[in-house]
């Protein structure tokens, strides 16, 4: 299916490690980092989960909510890592899901999936029953990611446009469904700012052949102005590795912070205002990170696609 065909494009690119390019750019400028991280805990693995695509924490109850490709589409975890709740079965009902592509959690305590089986967006309770399910008007919703105030800003991969959908979860009513941005090149990972309302967009620029394919990560302020932008072209530069930017995430201190799948490294890119700092988080140990997301105590979680796993790390 489409889903699957566009993420074969994230095994082509030719990589450096990180370890290479650190020696490469010996003596480069960085700019402060958050302190070292130190890997705490790891959930899942092979079975438990299978070829997970998507991350999401709750800033309230710590719950975590992961979207893959096994029987039961979401799991539902407690910070501990046990497993609270599964739901989302493949299907046409109200409660399936056919292929879930990324997965966040509102302030108000809604799990809300993009569905790339039937290009919609839908929105659980936290025992997984459907409240509301957007149908219309998206051609392959792919990235998105909750505001303080429960709304919810997702990316159009084939329309190339960024939407900001609310909506009353607890009545499973829509109140709007609006496109905020367009002309955006297959937008797929998508972070809000908590504390500014600005947004980060991982666009994947498309060329012949599949080496040839790259990222582009672009902010934008919560009224939709363009703050900066940069390429790999432009990021190698400055950092001396070919980055292979796949999901997106703020911490607590506004700062932006990407998955690499070519050195399979978290990468530190600054604050925006500052954008770009390069400075890798985590360097060792994962295999293929396609998801990140912070916690309230500022851990922060890798989804580990290669080896089906949701990694904690914390200073």
């Amino acid at each position: 299916c489409l889903p699957l065909l566009q993420l074969l494009e994230v095994l082509g690119p030719e990589c450096s490690s990180i370890s290479f390019a650190l020696g490469r750019g010996a003596g480069r400028a960085a700019g402060p980092a958050p302190a070292g991280l130190g890997l705490r805990q790891t959930l899942g693995g092979w079975g438990s989960l299978v070829n997970p695509t998507g991350l999401a924490a709750c800033r309230r109850s710590g719950r975590l909510a992961v979207a893959h490709d096994g029987k039961k589409r979401i799991h539902v975890l407690s910070p501990s890592g046990s497993c609270l709740q599964r739901f989302g079965e493949r299907g046409d009902a109200d409660n399936d899901i056919k292929y879930p592509l990324d997965v966040t959690i509102t302030s108000d305590g809604h799990v809300v999936v993009t569905d790339g089986g039937d290009h919609s967006v839908k929105a659980f309770d936290f025992d997984g029953r459907g409240v509301l399910a957007v149908r219309e008007g998206f051609s392959l919703p792919w990235g998105l990611d909750a505001t303080p105030e429960s709304e919810v800003i997702l990316t159009d991969s084939e329309a190339g446009a960024l939407y900001r959908l609310t909506a009353d979860f607890k009545k499973g009513k829509l109140k709007k469904c609006q496109m905020i941005l367009s002309q955006l090149i297959s937008p797929r990972g998508v972070a809000v700012s908590q504390t500014s309302g600005a947004v980060v967009v991982i666009e994947h620029l498309k060329a012949q052949g599949l080496d040839n394919n790259s990222t582009r990560v672009k902010i934008l302020s919560a009224e939709m102005d363009l703050i900066g932008q940069m390429d790999n072209f432009g990021l190698s530069l400055v950092f001396p590795s070919r980055i292979y930017a796949t999901a997106v995430a703020f911490d607590k201190e506004d700062r932006i912070i990407v998955t690499d799948v070519c050195s399979q490294a978290i990468i530190c890119l600054g604050k925006p205002e500052e954008f770009p700092i390069f400075n890798p988080l985590i360097s060792h140990g994962l295999s293929y990170p396609m998801g990140l997301t912070y916690m309230a105590n500022n851990s922060l979680i890798v989804l580990d696609s290669g080896d089906h796993s949701v990694k904690i790390y914390s200073s």
